[in-house]
Formats: C-alpha cells, sequence, structure tokens
C-alpha cells in the first residue's frame, strides 16, 4: 500500500511489502573453490612436491587442463597452492614481492624455514579476511634435508615428512599414511625412501585420486 506516494513498511509478516510472492534471499560469496591437488614427500636429502594441472569451475565445468598449481619461491624452496585461484594469483604474487625486497636488503636468497614463517605470517595476517588457499611448502633447509610445511587459511603451520592438500586431499593422505608412513602395517621396517620410490608412490596416488574426484586430473 502506498499512501502520498510513501510505501508502507510492513508490520505483520512480509506478505504486503513482497506483494504476496514469498520472501527471496540473495547470496553472494567472495570465494571460489577451483578445485586442485598437492601432494608432497620429504627424504633425507630431497623434497619432492607435485600438482595436477587441472582448473576446475563449479559443478563439471573445466576452466583448464594445464595450469599446474607449483610456484618456485627460490633455488631451495617451492610453493603449492590449491583453492581459490584469484586468492592464490594474489598470494604468491605478495609472496614474490616479499622474497624480492628481503634479496635486494641483505643481499641473498631467503632460507626455506624463513620463508615457511612469512607464509604463516601472511595468512594470518588476512585471518579476517582470509586467503581461501591451502598451502604446502616444500624445499631444503639450511643441512641440505628436506622439509614439508603444510598450512590452515588462518596461518598454523605444521611441519612434515609427508602431506596432501586440495580437493582430493581425503583420498591422497590415507595412502600416503600407509605407504609412506607405513601406518597400520606390521612388521614392517621403517627406513628412508629412495627418491624413486617416492616419485611413484606419487604418481600411483595422483592416479588413484584422478579417478575418484572430479577436481583433480
Amino acid at each position: 500500500m502506498k499512501s502520498l506516494g510513501i510505501e508502507k513498511i510492513p508490520t505483520e509478516g512480509c506478505g504486503d511489502y513482497y506483494g504476496h510472492a514469498g520472501i527471496m534471499e540473495r547470496r553472494f560469496s567472495p570465494y571460489s573453490d577451483n578445485g586442485g591437488s598437492v601432494v608432497g614427500i620429504a627424504g633425507e636429502d630431497y623434497a619432492l612436491i607435485a600438482s595436477d594441472t587441472r582448473l576446475s569451475g563449479n559443478g563439471y565445468s573445466i576452466f583448464s587442463r594445464e595450469q599446474p598449481k607449483l610456484f618456485k619461491l627460490s633455488d631451495k624452496t617451492v610453493l603449492g597452492s590449491t583453492g581459490c585461484w584469484c586468492d592464490i594469483l594474489t598470494f604468491t604474487k605478495v609472496a614474490e614481492m616479499r622474497m624480492k625486497s628481503y634479496r635486494h636488503t641483505h643481499n641473498k636468497d631467503m632460507g626455506t624455514k624463513a620463508v615457511a614463517q612469512m607464509t604463516a605470517t601472511m595468512l594470518y595476517h588476512k585471518r579476517f579476511f582470509p586467503y581461501y588457499v591451502s598451502n604446502i611448502l616444500a624445499g631444503l633447509d639450511d643441512e641440505g634435508k628436506g622439509v614439508l610445511y603444510s598450512y590452515d587459511p588462518v596461518g598454523h603451520a605444521e611441519r612434515n615428512m609427508y602431506r596432501a592438500g586440495g580437493s582430493s586431499c581425503t583420498l591422497l593422505q590415507p595412502l600416503l599414511d600407509n605407504q609412506v608412513g607405513l601406518k597400520n602395517m606390521q612388521g614392517v621396517e621403517k627406513t628412508a625412501i629412495p627418491l624413486d620410490k617416492a616419485m611413484n608412490i606419487i604418481h600411483d596416488v595422483f592416479v588413484s585420486a584422478a579417478e575418484r574426484e572430479i577436481h583433480t586430473g
């Protein structure tokens, strides 16, 4: 009802305001999950990280089949990121800018441990509107040993020897627990995994995930 050009504010229900058409709710999300998976294994003298190359959209749509999720931050450090692609690009550009500033200021490259701390700080800085990304950082420490760091979206970091992340994490991680961590296995001697075996394991777990998860391929 309108009187003198002024619309009446409904007081009982919303029938008058919406013309008896029912309440309609509009939703908007600034995030989009573009899928992807990352797997990392750290050894005595190596750090191995791999990703798929499928960039997915909503539902079954595929934006690209040739988009890796790995970003080289230094000669000893590589970052694997999955999730919202625009957030991934923003985060990696800021990280590269900070590493370049460090290189010009100190006349040396940032070590893997320092990059891991910087990554956690950058994620925590955006904790109230976080980057919608899943990060795994792989590299060599000051002693030449392989290290892996995994992160949640607000900066909590955990050092691991093997880790999976991304849309097929629930499929990849149990296989790594069994084949690399040797969990739920009896009578097996835990020894260091050579590089060629680690490569074969990552290949096999990605094949297994790509057959079962539409956002990995």
